[in-house]
């Protein structure tokens, strides 16, 4: 399957959304790291942005200070998340035990 050819206006708004998401996914990294936002809080998040709710568990669990690749990995393991979950798509009971886990 071929890619659409976008024109040079439609290739030079798509580079600007995805700027905009990195920004916003930095930011959101950032707040985490600092604890000027909590896990809960960005979890709430997810239903209502865009950017929060397709950015990866394991990408947001990294963010969490004292919280590396390993253990954010033994984390999903233990709650059977796929590492290539989007917070968007998490479901109640992984929800839940997210929450549970990291208080």
């Amino acid at each position: 399957m071929a890619l659409p050819t976008l024109t040079p206006e439609q290739r030079a708004q798509a580079l600007a959304k995805a700027a905009a998401s990195r920004r916003v996914r930095a930011a959101l990294r950032e707040e985490l790291k600092t604890g000027k936002a909590t896990f809960a809080e960005v979890l709430g998040r997810a239903g209502t942005d865009e950017t929060v709710g397709r950015a990866k568990v394991l990408y947001v669990l990294e963010s969490l200070p004292k919280v590396g690749k390993v253990t954010a990995l033994e984390i999903l393991a233990d709650i059977g998340i796929a590492e290539t979950r989007r917070m968007g798509g998490l479901g109640t009971n992984q929800r839940a035990e997210l929450l549970a886990r990291l208080g």
